[in-house]
């Protein structure tokens, strides 16, 4: 069935995204309409946890439930 149409409250939001990379590329770029977002590099944090830094300008790690979130350099851990 296709959705062209999105009804209000119907929005997936980032900690609903799938816990791959592939998921959170998908989201990215249907939030940047249509503009697609690569991974152009990804380490580890200080904390172990491991950061992928996107071609949007921000940086994106899961939380210790595995949902996707914005990296702060200054978060404490979770």
């Amino acid at each position: 069935m296709s959705q062209a149409f999105v009804r209000e409250g119907d929005d997936q939001w980032l900690e609903d995204t799938g816990p791959s990379i592939t998921a959170l590329r998908v989201f990215l770029t249907r939030e940047n309409n249509g503009i697609q977002i690569i991974e152009r590099s990804s380490y580890k944090d200080a904390l172990g946890g491991q950061v992928h830094v996107m071609s949007n300008g921000l940086s994106y790690t899961k939380d210790s439930e595995g949902k996707w979130k914005v990296y702060s350099s200054q978060q404490s851990p979770s």
